[in-house]
């Protein structure tokens, strides 16, 4: 349960804080956040990634706190952007990438004639983070918070999806060529 609330938090995330901002203090929300990230690193995984997100969560929120200012909550989606890069990108330099690893939880005996797509899966998804990280990095500094939050808040999230299906649209033509059908 708690795991869910914290998933539903991190979507809703971005609208919370720009339209909260109407009605609350940044102090509020940034405490809201510190709370979402100390429950995260309490009940949430116990691997090394999971805590250094719920620590940088954690200080972004209690620098807002203590700042009073909403600015610092804004910077969060491209801090989650940063850590998804830094994974996939250090998979792509010490195999097996992460896609890989995605791809054998379905298919444990996968052909190593896929794994240059599995590699390359990966850097298109480092790219995918490059570019959503530099856009949410733009409607931080340049944005209003209307088009912060529609961007990091639904526009993200709409182009993650398309990114998930057109791969996932490219994979069967791969399965199938590598199958030889």
């Amino acid at each position: 349960m708690p795991n869910g609330v914290l998933a539903l938090f991190a979507i809703l995330y971005p609208l919370a804080v720009a339209f909260g901002q109407r009605w609350v203090s940044p102090r509020w929300l940034a405490a809201a956040l510190v709370v979402a990230a100390l429950t995260r690193l309490a009940v949430g995984p116990r691997d090394r990634l999971a805590w250094m997100w719920g620590a940088a969560a954690a200080l972004i929120a209690a620098y807002a706190l203590f700042a009073n200012d909403a600015l610092p909550l804004r910077y969060y989606p491209l801090a989650i952007n940063l850590g998804l890069l830094a994974v996939f990108g250090w998979s792509l330099l010490h195999p097996p990438t992460v896609i890989e690893r995605f791809a054998r939880l379905q298919e444990p005996d996968l052909p190593d004639a896929a794994l240059p797509y599995v590699r390359r899966v990966t850097q298109v998804w480092c790219g995918f983070f490059v570019l959503n990280g530099s856009i949410s990095l733009a409607t931080v500094l340049w944005g209003s918070d209307a088009a912060w939050a529609l961007y990091n808040g639904c526009l993200s999230y709409l182009a993650m999806g398309l990114l998930f299906a057109v791969e996932r649209l490219v994979r069967q033509r791969v399965k199938r060529r590598l199958a030889g059908v």
